[in-house]
């Protein structure tokens, strides 16, 4: 078991390898299609991203009526390769160095974990709950235009657990799956 604590640095994250199993601590931020799309367009993020993980995630957020402030009370991971259109650019664009999803990706974002410097990192789909335990607070919320499961929110978050599934060495869990899986179907046929 690795660790993965704010503020996160490119030497941290070429560290780490498929199959690490890592628990982040500190900050991210949530992304989903719509982000990726305006960031795409040329939008200027509303925080730095630079060094920062986006979570592919659109979390249930709350607002407590007695304090006034957002409680997640569920934070499942999003299906990531509806962001392989665009998310390699912003990998290039914006300097972030991990992206948080369930699926996995392609080849274009694959590529840019090599050449910039990032890991995919894949969350358990089906434990939103569990995941939302982990999330201590919600620190911001940008882009609210887009609707709640689309913007923007700013986590802080204590042992969040992930297994590195892209590599910034190249390598990809799901394509020795799928390398696997094609020769396992040839046995059977």
């Amino acid at each position: 078991m690795k660790r993965l604590e704010y503020p996160f640095t490119k030497e941290q994250i070429r560290d780490l390898k498929v199959g690490d199993t890592v628990l982040i601590t500190g900050k991210m931020y949530t992304g989903r299609d719509a982000v990726h799309k305006r960031l795409h367009e040329g939008t200027k993020p509303p925080v730095d991203l630079n060094n920062q993980i986006i979570y592919h995630c659109g979390p249930v957020v709350v607002k407590n009526s007695k304090n006034g402030k957002y409680e997640v009370k569920a934070a499942g991971p999003t299906t990531s390769i509806r962001e392989e259109p665009y998310q390699w650019e912003v990998m290039r664009d914006y300097g972030i160095c991990g992206v948080i999803g369930k699926g996995g990706m392609g080849a274009k974002t694959l590529k840019a974990c090599q050449d910039y410097g990032c890991v995919y990192l894949h969350a358990v789909g089906g434990a939103a709950q569990v995941l939302a335990e982990k999330i201590e607070s919600v620190d911001g919320v940008y882009w609210e235009d887009l609707g709640s499961p689309e913007a923007i929110w700013e986590l802080s978050v204590k042992d969040f657990p992930v297994v590195v599934t892209m590599d910034s060495h190249g390598n990809s869990l799901h394509d020795k799956v799928l390398e696997s899986s094609k020769a396992k179907l040839k046995e059977f046929i």
